[in-house]
């Protein structure tokens, strides 16, 4: 039997973070004011995307840890960052920094898998290890140990004027509890659950194996079922959804049209699992918030969730990203039942 919509509780938004390659400094500081922008309009967290060798924010923590100190409520976010870019132990030790200077509203979301364009890319990654890195969960499991205070060294204690300590310092208590998986398959999901994460989905499955169907809402609601099977926390385990959700309530015609256009363009890589791992996209959806309140309800994988992180597309203006959030905090979310926090 379907599930029943419940009112959303928590809304957020994820941003790419784009900028001109001539001018870096100007699309990071539009990513900072997008943020504030959300924290003024009750949002409950902001995420950033993670790009490499790419014209979009490269280095999310940093980006965040800016963030932190111009805002005071809203929850931070990494959606997602590629562990086979990082060692995890370096990687705990930014997380907590930036935790603890964020007052606890951290929640970094992490992912594995080689990096993308792997052979171009892994000498200047890893010159010397390069064919034996392991990209699996295991490089997960290393970060939570991490975070989550277990020991990393055998060595502690003073030597000399200085105190060294056998766990990542410094230690953020809750941080642990904190970490997002953003998995989009039932393996991932299943892992996310028994390691006690909390489970970021997008607008991206696995079509390929047991789940090879091409109803991509079916697809997220399987997989959402599964990790909180799996979770200890079980149906109170948290989940977020990302789709691509773009309000017009305010929007002038020429952004309805920009809008529209960008989804068109969009849509056939829908209709059918693309490339070797089959992956499955959902179409962007554009509208109303009284017609997407209508196709969220009807949506499998939103049923079974009560936060969401709405991803802002790709290539838009800064005028435009302020027209979908404020839509997004003073229409959609209302009409599906939230209400905005309070700065403070």
């Amino acid at each position: 039997m379907p599930s029943t919509p419940r009112p959303l509780r928590r809304l957020g938004f994820l941003t790419i973070g784009l900028f001109d390659g001539a001018d870096p400094g100007r699309g990071h500081e539009s990513t900072l004011e997008i943020i504030e922008l959300g924290e003024r309009l009750g949002f409950d967290s902001a995420w950033v995307r993670h790009r490499h060798l790419q014209y979009g924010i490269s280095s999310p923590v940093a980006v965040l840890a800016a963030a932190s100190q111009r805002t005071s409520r809203i929850e931070l976010g990494t959606a997602v960052i590629p562990l086979g870019w990082e060692n995890p132990l370096r990687l705990a030790e930014d997380l907590a920094t930036v935790d603890l200077l964020s007052g606890g509203r951290l929640n970094p979301g992490v992912s594995v898998g080689p990096p993308m364009h792997y052979e171009q890319v892994k000498e200047a990654l890893y010159p010397d290890t390069a064919d034996v890195e392991d990209f699996g969960y295991e490089r997960v499991r290393r970060l939570l140990d991490f975070v989550r205070g277990k020991a990393a060294t055998d060595f502690s204690g003073v030597e000399g004027f200085e105190v060294f300590s056998d766990v990542v310092q410094p230690h953020s208590p809750g941080l642990g509890q904190r970490l997002w998986y953003g998995g989009g398959s039932l393996s991932s999901a299943r892992w996310a659950g028994e390691h006690g994460m909390n489970f970021l989905t997008s607008s991206v499955v696995r079509a390929g194996g047991p789940e090879d169907a091409h109803d991509f809402a079916q697809i997220q609601l399987s997989h959402i079922r599964e990790f909180r099977a799996h979770h200890p926390d079980g149906a109170a385990a948290r989940v977020s959804q990302g789709l691509v959700v773009i309000p017009t309530d305010s929007a002038t015609p020429e952004q309805r049209a920009k809008y529209e256009a960008y989804a068109a363009k969009r849509l056939p890589r829908t209709t059918a699992p693309q490339g070797p791992a089959r992956l499955l996209f959902a179409p962007d959806l554009v509208g109303t918030s009284a017609e997407l309140v209508e196709q969220l309800h009807a949506h499998a994988g939103f049923r079974e969730v009560d936060e969401v992180a709405f991803a802002l597309p790709f290539t838009f203006e800064h005028e435009d990203y302020v027209q979908i959030l404020t839509d997004l905090a003073t229409r959609l979310g209302p009409a599906l039942g939230w209400r905005p926090g309070t700065t403070g």
